[in-house]
């Protein structure tokens, strides 16, 4: 596992704002592409990203729902993909390369949370598919624009969830084994991790880095929308009214504060030299210890305010992403052997 992942005592915390991270930071010229940035956190990035001078591209699913969200925003961009949809997904990154522009940020902010068994039309579990598969193509296929850059970084949003589930490599589709909506989650969340850790491994030479982060539990995104009241409530996240429950230090947040630790991995020169490793608070997080790791149940992973932070050692294991970079190159077809290729044609 890599030395790089401890603290560094950014001076920020769990109670920084997105605004007061990028406060000193620059981006005219530069542009960034934010997935799920018409919701949630993923537009409270792309608005920080945008007020700090960046041309930010926003990939939607739904484009009439992301207009509207980004109306405020002068040219802000907004073209059609979804995650899930493989030829979409190509769609939008050809559309990208052929503009000849650089890349300087790609931050991977959309996912689902604790959905339904559902599968796409290749029959990937969805949330392996929309969390860590369509980001895993999307990064791949646009890296000769990263690599355009001259100095670029991937952002992947994980969550605190993804100590519910290693990457179950013999069956990270639940084909063989009972469907359970944590654990799938919990898997794809564990793969944003790992793909931050091997793309940086991979990007690193070209001044490509990656990290990964917890944003914080935040209710009213969207992302919630599988759980009852009484799962929100027993999870301590809405009080007894149904009113979000905002306390920081247990690591419940505004979208605001949320949005704080993907503008810092995305901008802060705090960062320079540094990847591949996993983010909380707008600084790195420790490693789980034994004693946490082995006292982990169920049911208080899913108390977000009840345990330390932290990344699983699992989920920062550089065999592990190794593995998962081969296993996703073969279930969507996209290698960096090919983007060079293209990039070199």
């Amino acid at each position: 596992m890599s030395t790089q992942q401890k603290p560094i005592h950014s001076g920020f915390g769990a109670i920084t704002t997105a605004c007061e991270v990028r406060r000193d930071i620059e981006l005219s010229g530069k542009v960034a592409i934010v997935t799920g940035g018409y919701s949630g956190i993923g537009l409270e990035t792309a608005r920080v990203l945008h007020a700090a001078g960046a041309k930010v591209v926003v990939p939607a699913r739904d484009l009439r729902r992301a207009i509207a969200a980004t109306s405020s925003m002068s040219d802000i961009e907004i073209q059609p993909m979804d995650l899930m949809d493989q030829a979409s997904v190509d769609a939008f990154a050809n559309g990208f390369l052929a503009s000849d522009r650089p890349l300087h940020i790609l931050v991977n902010s959309a996912g689902i949370m604790a959905s339904p068994l559902a599968r796409d039309s290749r029959g990937y579990e969805s949330q392996f598919s929309t969390n860590h598969l369509g980001h895993f193509q999307l990064a791949v296929r646009l890296w000769p624009a990263l690599r355009r850059a001259g100095g670029a970084g991937i952002v992947s949003v994980s969550s605190w969830g993804h100590r519910h589930s290693p990457i179950v490599f013999d069956d990270p589709n639940f084909e063989r084994r009972p469907y359970d909506r944590w654990l799938a989650y919990g898997q794809s969340k564990t793969g944003n991790i790992l793909l931050a850790v091997a793309a940086d491994e991979r990007g690193k030479s070209d001044n490509i880095r990656a990290f990964s982060l917890h944003p914080g539990g935040i209710v009213g995104t969207g992302l919630e929308k599988h759980l009852t009241k009484e799962e929100l409530r027993k999870a301590g996240v809405i009080d007894d009214q149904g009113q979000p429950v905002l306390d920081p230090s247990r690591g419940f947040k505004t979208v605001e504060q949320g949005a704080a630790t993907s503008v810092w991995c995305a901008t802060s020169l705090q960062l320079s030299g540094l990847g591949g490793v996993y983010c909380e608070n707008c600084d790195i997080a420790p490693i789980v210890g034994a004693a946490d790791e082995a006292n982990r149940t169920s049911e208080a992973i899913r108390q977000v305010g009840s345990r330390p932070l932290g990344v699983m050692p699992y989920a920062v294991d550089p065999a592990a992403a190794a593995r998962l970079w081969t296993l996703s190159e073969q279930l969507t077809g996209a290698s960096l052997a090919c983007q060079r290729e293209f990039s070199n044609s």
